[in-house]
Order: C-alpha cells, then structure tokens, then sequence
C-alpha cells in the first residue's frame, strides 16, 4: 500500500492555503497606501457595495465570527471609516456603515484590483475559472 495520499503535493489544502497566504502578502504593499490590512479591506468592498450591514451579515459574507469582526470594526471606527449603529428595533442588531472617510477611499481602493491582477500573471479566462471554482468550494464547506 502506497502513502501517496499522504503527499504533500497530493493535496488540496496546501496549495489553497499557501495561495491564500501568498495572495494576501501580494495585497499588503497595495493596502498599506491606504492604511488598511487586508480583512478591514474586505470590510470596506462589503460597504462600498451595500452600503449598510449587520455584524451578522458581515460575518456571512467574509466568513468571519463576531470575536473576529467585532474588534476589528471597533479599530475601523476609531480610525474613522465605519459608524457602528444599534438598530433600534433590536438593540442586539448592530448596523455598519461608511464615514465620509470611509467612502473618500473608494475611488484609491478601486486602482488595487487592477493592480493585483497585473501581478498575479492569469488570463482573464484563468483567472474567472478560478474565482468560480474557489466559490464553488466555499459553497460546499
């Protein structure tokens, strides 16, 4: 019986997680121009789109527990990017959205994705393959 199963190169796992670890040191120099690191970055692309969120929905979205976003959020308010609201229906719910500040880095944090993608050398084709198989991973765990 052969251990090729037990390879390191036989698995999924590494290479996604050495991707992901890799990608996200590829970001940091593009994010340090905004003063941001790379999850309040994700934070900001969730408000840039809906404008106002739940911690809860939040969490959905970037795959992220409260112990996680809530500290997180906290040094983005400080920093004046994002108003933390309680929703006055529900004192529990707490709403998320963008300070002027917060919205005056759009239009820098627009520039990063097309940077990103000149350095990650995939064609266009490639680099949709990608994201819709990784997104069909992530629907299924």
């Amino acid at each position: 019986m052969t251990k090729d199963i037990l390879k390191l190169n036989n698995q999924i796992c590494f290479p996604l997680y050495a991707a992901s670890r890799q990608i996200t040191k590829m970001y940091r120099p593009l994010l340090m121009k905004l003063a941001l690191t790379y999850p309040q970055y994700l934070v900001l692309l969730v408000l840039f789109e809906d404008k106002i969120v739940t911690v809860k929905d939040l969490g959905k979205r970037l795959y992220l527990d409260s112990g996680t976003l809530t500290p997180m959020l906290r040094r983005m308010e400080e920093h004046g990017l994002v108003k933390r609201t309680r929703c006055n229906e529900d004192e529990r719910v707490v709403k998320i959205s963008l300070t002027e500040k917060g919205r005056s880095i759009e239009k820098q944090a627009e520039e990063i994705p097309n940077q990103f993608s000149k350095e990650i050398h995939l064609e266009s084709e490639e680099f949709d393959e990608l994201k819709r198989l990784l997104t069909k991973v992530l629907d299924q765990v």
